[in-house]
């Protein structure tokens, strides 16, 4: 009698486009190579990145076909030649490079952390990318603390309700850019000053900050620029469409970085701790099973949701 290959189900598209071209197709399940782990993958974030990738607005993974997902957090089943790390049957969540609409995916040990005790696998993985998006920005660049003044545009959103928190955790006083029903989620979270950004320039009654987030880019990179003041830095997390060139800070005697967000279970791990003790809280707007990722992202693209979505492959 032979036994029947064990079969993955992926979320793949063959084409770029709107949420209609993502379907789902079933695979041998992947193996672990050395130094990678198999995540029997328990929930999967959808990410404005994944959607872009999808639209071919930004080519995070060349051309299709590919499955999106970077941000899982799910079971080990197997681990690789060499990985000391994990064994089978450990929890963990991180950042990986794509793949992660699935029910199981490989990737490298390396960019795992031990998911924190209380958090559920949904939460953690709304986590990843906001947590290390936030931590690398206001913590590793701006060296944001007490006494910091932070402003982080698009608030409400998956990045920008952690960041609010981290900066909050730092001591820092905190001003959040959103839409006025969001306002009162944020206070919850530790907002000190909330502005409304479908009312008009808001740079007129927000000055002197220390470090800017901006999770939007475009059009409103250019205005956040007038909240800084001297030597500030404008944190830009957009990168596909920054808005402005590092010189329009700099000319004005101010600062410009690039926040990128490489997998990092390390990194993760500095962040774990916080998410444990609920210092930082990771909303999740909507779960929905891995089959309706479509769903999914037609949600992320209408802009209205606060925290994270995420797909679940084993309901």
């Amino acid at each position: 009698m032979t036994t029947a290959e064990p079969r993955a189900q992926v979320i793949t598209q063959h084409r770029f486009g709107g949420p209609d071209v993502l379907e789902i197709e079933e695979r041998p399940r992947p193996e672990p190579g050395p130094g990678e782990v198999l995540l029997r993958v328990h929930a999967a974030g959808v990410n404005p990145a994944d959607r872009l990738a999808r639209s071919g607005a930004a080519p995070l993974f060349g051309e299709p076909p590919f499955t999106l997902g970077q941000d899982v957090s799910g079971e080990i089943e197997e681990v690789g030649a060499g990985v000391t790390r994990f064994r089978p049957g450990d929890e963990v969540f991180g950042r990986i490079d794509g793949g992660g609409h699935a029910t199981h995916v490989t990737a490298p040990a390396g960019h795992f952390a031990a998911k924190p005790a209380g958090l559920d696998h949904a939460h953690a993985a709304a986590a990843p990318t906001a947590a290390l998006t936030a931590w690398h920005a206001l913590i590793d660049i701006a060296r944001v603390g007490p006494g910091s003044r932070v402003l982080v545009r698009a608030a409400a959103g998956g990045a920008g309700h952690v960041a609010v928190q981290l900066a909050k955790a730092e001591g820092a006083h905190v001003v959040g850019v959103a839409r006025a029903e969001d306002h009162g989620f944020l206070r919850d979270l530790g907002a000190d000053e909330l502005v409304d950004d479908t009312a008009g320039d808001f740079t007129e009654s927000v000055h002197d900050i220390d470090a800017a987030l901006d999770l939007v880019g475009g059009d409103h990179a250019l205005p956040t620029l007038d909240t800084l003041r001297p030597n500030g830095i404008l944190l830009c997390a957009v990168p596909e469409d920054l808005g402005l060139a590092p010189e329009d800070a700099e000319a004005r005697g101010l600062r410009f970085a690039l926040v990128r967000t490489d997998p990092s279970g390390d990194l993760l791990e500095r962040t774990a701790p916080l998410l444990a003790d609920r210092r930082v809280r990771v909303h999740v707007t909507t779960t929905l099973p891995l089959t309706e990722a479509a769903k999914a992202h037609e949600l992320g693209e209408e802009g209205q949701a606060r925290g994270g979505i995420v797909l679940v492959p084993h309901p």
